[in-house]
C-alpha cells in the first residue's frame, strides 16, 4: 500500500495564530550568562504542541544554549522555562518529559542497536515485556528490523542516526530536542532523511525542537523558525514568511542569498512606495502598512531568482539596471550569475537562472553588457539599520 502523503496535516496546522491556543513550552524572558558573555538575552518564545520548531541561527548566537537550559543541562540566570505549565525550575535533566538526540548521536559503541534502544527504559525500571514490546515498536519505526543484533559500528551513517532516533523517541517524551540532527550525513542522505523525519513528527503528532546553522534544513523541515541574533530571537515565523517577508537586513542576508540595495524613501502612494536608489535609480515597491516617512533612509532587498537578466533593455520605467557580467557559476538545477553594475568598484548584484533546457537560445557569457530587472513585488522594503 502506498504511504499516505501528510502534507495536508502539514498545511492546516497552525496553533500560534489561535490568540487561544495554550503554547505546550514557553520561554519567560530568559537570560543566561557564561562569565561576562550573555549567551541569551532577556529572551521570550512560545512552541505549540505537535509543532516541528526550529532555532536558527550562526555559531555563538544561543540557540544550542536554549536548549540544553530546556533539557535542563543549563541552568537560567533569570527568567522561567514552562513545559506544559510547570516550571521547569529544580527538575533534574532526566525527571524532564524531553529527550535529546545529539549531533554526536552518542551511541554505545558496545551495545547492540536493540541495546541503545532499550537504555533509557532499563535506567527507568520499566519491565522487561514491556521493553521488549516498545523495542520492537521503534525498530519498526525506524525501519530497523533487521539490524536490532548489530553494534553501531558495523552501521552506514543513516542508519545509526536512526538508532539514535529510535533511543530517543523511546521514552516517549512530550518534547524531542535535536541537536544538528542531520550535521554528520553526506548531502544525498541528509535530503532523504529530512523528509524522513517530517512525516515521522507528522505521524506521531509529537512536538519535534531542532537546534541548526543550515539554513536550507530548517527551511524544508520547521513548521516554524526562530532566526536567533546574539541571543536574541530576530523574527519567529513559518519558513515563507522568513523568506519572503524577513524582519531585518539580519534576517534577509542569513536566509539565502539575497541583494540589498540602499535609498531613500521618496513618494508613498498607498501600498505603492518609490524609493531613490544611488546604485540603481528609480526602484518601485507594492509593500502595505509602510511607517517609514518620505526621505527614510532604507535599504530594498530582491532575492536572485527575482531578478530578469537580459541583453535587451526592457521597457519598464523602473526597477532595471545595467551591467557587466562578472562571474558565472554552473550549479546544476541553476546558474548563479554575478553582475556588476556602476562601472570598476562597483557592487556584484547576484542573479539565479533556472536551467530548464540543456542549452540557451542566447547564453549568457563573461563581459557581456546586459540589464537586470524585476517586478514590483519582488522587492523587499527593509528598514535603515545597518
Amino acid at each position: 500500500m502506498a504511504k499516505k502523503s501528510l502534507g495536508n496535516i502539514r498545511r492546516s496546522f497552525a496553533p500560534w495564530t489561535d490568540p487561544a491556543a495554550k503554547p505546550l513550552v514557553t520561554f519567560e524572558r530568559v537570560t543566561k550568562r557564561f562569565g561576562a558573555v550573555s549567551a541569551v538575552e532577556d529572551l521570550s518564545l512560545a512552541i505549540h504542541a505537535g509543532e516541528f520548531f526550529a532555532l536558527l541561527g550562526p555559531s555563538g548566537c544561543g540557540k544550542t544554549t536554549l536548549m540544553r537550559m530546556l533539557a535542563g543541562f543549563e541552568t537560567p540566570d533569570s527568567g522561567r522555562i514552562l513545559l506544559d505549565g510547570v516550571d521547569l525550575a529544580g527538575i533534574p535533566p532526566h525527571r524532564r518529559p524531553t529527550n535529546m538526540m545529539f549531533q554526536s548521536y552518542a551511541l554505545f559503541p558496545h551495545m547492540s542497536v536493540e541495546a541503545n534502544i532499550a537504555f533509557g527504559l532499563r535506567q527507568e525500571g520499566m519491565a522487561k515485556a514491556d521493553i521488549a514490546a516498545r523495542v520492537a515498536e521503534m525498530l519498526a519505526l525506524a525501519r530497523l528490523e533487521g539490524f536490532a543484533k548489530r553494534r553501531p559500528d558495523q552501521l552506514s551513517g543513516g542508519q545509526r542516526q536512526r538508532v539514535a532516533l529510535a533511543r530517543a523517541l523511546a521514552k516517549r517524551p512530550k518534547v524531542l530536542l535535536l541537536d544538528e540532527p542531520l550535521g554528520a550525513l553526506d548531502r544525498k542522505l541528509r535530503e532523504e532523511t529530512q523528509y524522513e523525519l517530517m512525516d515521522l513528527q507528522s505521524e506521531l503528532g509529537m512536538t519535534f525542537l531542532m537546534v541548526t546553522h543550515d539554513q536550507d534544513e530548517a527551511m524544508v523541515m520547521a513548521d516554524r523558525i526562530a532566526v536567533m541574533e546574539r541571543g536574541r530571537i530576530a523574527q519567529v515565523a513559518p519558513p515563507e514568511e522568513i523568506y519572503e517577508k524577513p524582519a531585518s537586513r539580519y534576517v534577509a542576508e542569513f536566509v539565502g542569498d539575497i541583494n540589498i540595495f540602499e535609498g531613500a524613501i521618496a513618494a508613498i502612494a498607498g501600498d505603492i512606495i518609490t524609493v531613490e536608489s544611488p546604485v540603481c535609480g528609480t526602484i518601485l515597491l507594492d509593500e502595505e502598512d509602510v511607517s517609514l516617512p518620505a526621505g527614510a533612509r532604507v535599504f530594498v532587498a530582491v532575492r536572485p531568482e527575482k531578478i530578469v537578466i537580459s541583453h535587451d533593455e526592457p521597457a519598464l520605467s523602473a526597477n532595471k539596471v545595467s551591467g557587466e557580467v562578472w562571474d558565472i557559476g554552473y550549479l546544476g538545477d541553476y546558474t548563479m550569475v554575478q553582475v556588476k553594475i556602476g562601472g570598476e568598484g562597483g557592487p556584484l548584484i547576484k542573479v539565479a537562472l533556472a536551467n530548464h533546457a540543456r542549452r540557451a537560445e542566447r547564453p549568457i557569457a563573461w563581459e557581456d553588457q546586459v540589464w537586470l530587472s524585476w517586478e514590483i513585488e519582488a522587492g523587499i522594503l527593509l528598514g535603515g539599520e545597518a
